[in-house]
């Protein structure tokens, strides 16, 4: 795993992003937000491609549909999918089962590491340390 410095990724580069980057970034997060917020700017301004698995997409709705806010959890939604939609596939859910076997990862963050390599992301961007054992691609955290 490595610091994410969104201003050092190569121009163009795909990413598949994790729910919480994106959750904490919606929501201005005091902590976390600001740390994420540059990988989105490069995106807004066309030097980014940015990806999410159809899993991010139900955890970022969760909140606002949670709490009945109908309207925010359209916005969110169209933004979403405005990105790269990775859907779970028969071939990457059993590229998950053996990366979950690999590391013992949880089968939410298997699916979003067996997606990444699905489109041959550069790297996938996320803030959960159970990535650290991840080998073959760039874990940013």
């Amino acid at each position: 795993m490595e610091s994410l410095n969104a201003d050092s990724l190569p121009m163009g580069a795909l990413l598949l992003v994790d729910s919480a980057p994106i959750i904490y970034v919606l929501e201005g997060n005091p902590r976390f937000a600001d740390h994420f917020v540059p990988l989105f700017q490069r995106h807004d301004k066309g030097e980014l491609l940015l990806a999410v698995t159809t899993i991010t997409i139900a955890e970022v709705l969760a909140g606002p549909l949670k709490a009945g806010e109908e309207l925010l959890a359209r916005r969110y939604r169209t933004v979403l999918e405005a990105w790269q939609v990775v859907d779970l596939t028969s071939d990457i859910a059993e590229s998950a089962a053996r990366l979950r076997g690999q590391y013992g990862l949880k089968l939410p963050d298997a699916i979003q590491l067996a997606s990444a390599l699905a489109i041959n992301a550069e790297g996938l961007i996320t803030h959960d340390r159970d990535f650290a054992a991840v080998r073959g691609l760039r874990v940013l955290t």
